[in-house]
């Protein structure tokens, strides 16, 4: 009993530095911000209370709902994009398929980058004179699909969630091999001496003993989406006319360049707040699904 009591207390006392640091520097301004929600202010001078005036006014905001479409893009393709293909790219990883350096070095490059860099190569790639994928097209004979990619606002969108979900498979592809590797090889070989196939042992062991890591990787994907910034901001700085503004660029404009600080944390409340509501959705779904 001493011993187990003595156990804990080390462990607590291993993790307390992190947990201090990870209240001072996330938990504690997010209240901090959405106290400043319920206030008019410049970031200079004194705050005045006006209530939910901030978020009344984001809520009927055009804008704020063009950018909240926007992220739900992002998210669609984070969730039916990356988490698929990390873990198709996994399961083809383990398997000791012949490709398998060039998958790790076009997956995992990524990684050792930052996102500013990403979005200045993908910049380079839809470049309407000089770009490689209208080159590319030309090369082909498909010069009448040219076009400005990122300066079209039907397509803008779509044509940034190709670099996101590039640039984050990588972490979810490591979450799957590592939950792969923790499936017993004896569970495989016993189905296969009783004739299941690899479709069944993939739906019928695979995945029900890796379902765990699938949600928190889903969960990932919905609490980066929403954040997203840098990549966007790089690319397109929200434009053309809004059509890629996110609701963490709208955020950023209304902040730092409208001075307008109790505005932009109202508005950054309420990603904490959809966040929250989209994940608790998506538990809620993927536990009904399994039952």
């Amino acid at each position: 009993m001493r011993i187990g009591t003595a156990r804990k207390l080390f462990i607590g006392f291993g993790l307390l530095p992190s947990v201090l640091l990870y209240a001072v520097f996330v938990v504690v301004p997010v209240f901090w911000s959405a106290y400043y929600g319920f206030m008019d202010w410049k970031g200079i001078g004194e705050a005045r209370f006006i209530g939910f005036d901030n978020y009344v006014e984001a809520l009927s905001h055009d804008i704020f709902w063009q950018s909240l479409g926007n992220n739900l893009i992002v998210v669609a393709a984070s969730v039916f994009g990356q988490v698929p293909l990390a873990l198709l790219l996994a399961l083809l990883l383990s398997q000791g398929t012949w490709f398998q350096r060039f998958v790790r070095a076009s997956v995992f490059m990524p990684m050792v980058l930052s996102s500013v860099v990403i979005g200045i190569i993908w910049s380079y790639i839809y470049q309407p004179q000089i770009g490689l994928l209208n080159g590319i097209l030309s090369f082909v004979g498909l010069e009448e699909w040219n076009r400005a990619w990122l300066s079209d606002p039907s397509i803008a969108m779509w044509m940034i969630a190709i670099p996101i979900i590039w640039n984050f498979i990588g972490p979810y592809l490591i979450m799957f091999l590592a939950a792969l590797s923790s499936i017993p090889q004896e569970l495989n070989d016993a189905a296969a001496i009783d004739g299941a196939t690899r479709t069944r042992r993939l739906f019928s062991i695979t995945l029900p003993m890796i379902w765990d890591t699938i949600k928190v990787a889903i969960v990932l994907c919905i609490s980066g989406s929403l954040k997203a910034f840098d990549l966007i901001y790089v690319m397109t700085k929200g434009g053309p006319a809004h059509a890629t503004e996110l609701l963490a660029s709208y955020m950023y404009n209304n902040t730092f360049n409208v001075y307008r600080y109790g505005y932009g944390s109202a508005v950054s409340t309420l990603i904490v707040i959809i966040s929250l509501l989209l994940i608790a959705g998506s538990q809620i779904l993927m536990r009904r699904n399994n039952q």
